[in-house]
């Protein structure tokens, strides 16, 4: 039997593993407990009520968390022209075409949100198997395969955030860092919760949100009270 760490060992003296916390509770015991040298991401996990093996169970979308990530997010966009000029000013960090598409054959991925002008799709299906693992892969049902490249790009870096259900139900997202205040994180909490709420499929099933846990990156899952965050 493996050993507890001394962290380990100090939050199982500070959280109830069976107890179900106040949205608020769970946040500032994340905040509280993220004593790492760096500045922890604070957590969610949706387990939900889908199989998302069936088409019509598959929740995904995008939401803009209203508090920021507390991350620099750069911007890739398969543009050219005018286009790839609009994506640059609006504070792209790598623009290109076909020259773009060879660097990204060549093993080098220098962003973390890709954008592409609908023309630039052929071109980007090319990399469906480099991007598409990734979760890198422009889609026009998440805004990233648009016209407006210059609110795609603001977007993504204001805060936007994609989020898709795993094999398992389970949806995990940060919501912003441990050095945030709490007020701000419960706002990001909100607005994520909200757009999954309102993403549920019509496959769905019985209770929607079956699970819901906060945690810090590397602390341990603090159950939140689901009618808590229903009535939320």
């Amino acid at each position: 039997m493996a050993k507890l760490t001394k962290k380990a060992k100090t939050l199982a003296t500070v959280i109830d593993r069976d107890k179900l916390y106040s949205i608020n509770e769970a946040i500032e015991l994340a905040r509280a407990n993220a004593t790492s040298k760096f500045d922890e991401t604070i957590e969610v996990a949706l387990n939900l009520g889908v199989d998302p093996r069936h088409a019509d169970q598959m929740v995904r979308g995008v939401v803009t968390l209203p508090k920021g990530t507390g991350k620099t997010v750069r911007v890739g966009v398969f543009a050219k022209g005018a286009k790839a000029e609009e994506a640059l000013a609006a504070g792209a960090d790598v623009v290109g075409a076909e020259d773009l598409m060879e660097i990204v054959q060549g093993g080098k991925i220098d962003f973390d949100r890709c954008i592409a002008t609908p023309d630039m799709m052929g071109v980007v299906g090319r990399l469906g198997k480099i991007l598409g693992p990734k979760g890198l892969m422009p889609n026009p049902k998440l805004g990233t395969v648009t016209m407006n490249v210059a609110q795609a790009v603001k977007d993504a870096k204001g805060g936007q955030i994609e989020y898709r259900v795993e094999k398992a139900g389970i949806i995990h997202s940060g919501i912003g860092k441990a050095s945030f205040p709490a007020e701000d994180l419960r706002a990001n909490f909100d607005a994520l919760v909200d757009a999954v709420v309102k993403a549920k499929p019509s496959g769905a099933k019985g209770k929607y949100v079956r699970k819901v846990a906060v945690s810090s990156t590397m602390g341990a899952g603090i159950k939140v009270d689901t009618a808590e965050v229903s009535a939320a």
